[in-house]
């Protein structure tokens, strides 16, 4: 089925951000208050561009209209420094999108689901618990427990290389409270490099699915915080149906914090599990499986 995509802006805070909104010709949902509605953000250090597409052209062929789009300071949204992650921030651009999808006259604004995948996947289980109306929220290879993610990391890395991270972090948070130009590092490396995520199927996973401008590079202040980043602590205050989708083979982020999260949300999760790695379930066999669940569950929620 045609796929149309047109382009928007909206504001967060002042600073305007950037969504493509994917509706097919014949959208098969359409209610009298207008269209179910799937939100969808990108990962850590990503864009929109970079992997996500395919979901949501898929979303929109099965009838919703979905809305994809990039946080302030990256892909094409606006805001400066470039590349600033900041959990706080990147969870007001999720409210804000939300305000504005429930601005427009061809969305029921009764019909909202949240898609979110790696550390997107930990922030619509928060956005849903903070918004309190939304409908459904899907969760994949997500990021639910920092403190979880940040031992798992540690694990694989060592020390030296924590220390080193948290080192260069503190200096990255004095810069911006100066207001100098921010520090950043690699997003993705091969194993043993100064970045971010270093495991062996980091690098070639992530640039599977990236643009070719996609930048790899991401500010550092924000992993101080991360321990005390836990999501899966919030899921028993979902109102919604959550549908956690977890990457069994996992080494990015732990599977067990997935698990955890699903037990905290209680009978309002269901839990599918797929033998694939973090950056696997973005292509291939992984996709085809994982797409399929989640417009089966995005349907049972939204469709009526």
């Amino acid at each position: 089925m045609s796929v149309t995509v047109e382009e928007v802006e909206l504001l967060s805070h002042g600073i305007t951000l950037r969504a493509g909104v994917y509706v097919s010709a014949n959208p098969a949902l359409q209610g009298a208050r207008g269209l179910p509605c799937i939100v969808m953000g990108h990962g850590l250090g990503g864009t929109r561009a970079a992997g996500l597409e395919p979901f949501a052209r898929h979303f929109a062929a099965a009838g919703f209209c979905v809305v994809c789009f990039d946080y302030r300071g990256f892909g094409l949204s606006d805001g400066e420094p470039r590349q600033l992650v900041d959990i706080r921030m990147q969870l007001d651009d999720w409210h804000a999108t939300l305000h504005y999808v429930r601005s427009r006259s061809d969305i029921d604004p009764t019909r909202i689901g949240l898609w979110g995948s790696s550390f997107s996947g930990g922030h619509v289980v928060a956005v849903a618990v903070e918004d309190g109306d939304v409908a459904a929220v899907s969760a994949q290879g997500a990021m639910l427990d920092g403190l979880a993610t940040f031992r798992h990391l540690l694990r694989q890395n060592g020390w030296a290389a924590v220390l080193n991270l948290s080192r260069q972090a503190s200096l990255d948070a004095l810069r911006g409270t100066l207001g100098a130009k921010r520090m950043t590092w690699p997003v993705v490396g091969a194993p043993g490099s100064q970045a971010i995520l270093t495991t062996p199927d980091s690098l070639s996973g992530y640039l599977a699915i990236a643009p070719p401008d996609w930048v790899n590079a991401i500010t550092l202040s924000w992993t101080l915080t991360l321990p005390f980043y836990r999501p899966n602590r919030m899921a028993a205050r979902l109102n919604c149906p959550v549908l956690i989708c977890i990457t069994e083979l996992d080494a990015v982020v732990p599977p067990a914090a997935m698990e955890d999260a699903a037990c905290q949300a209680g009978d309002k999760a269901e839990v599918k599990r797929y033998p694939c790695r973090h950056f696997e379930i973005y292509v291939g066999d992984g996709f085809r499986q994982v797409v399929a669940d989640q417009t089966g569950f995005f349907t049972r929620h939204l469709a009526s």
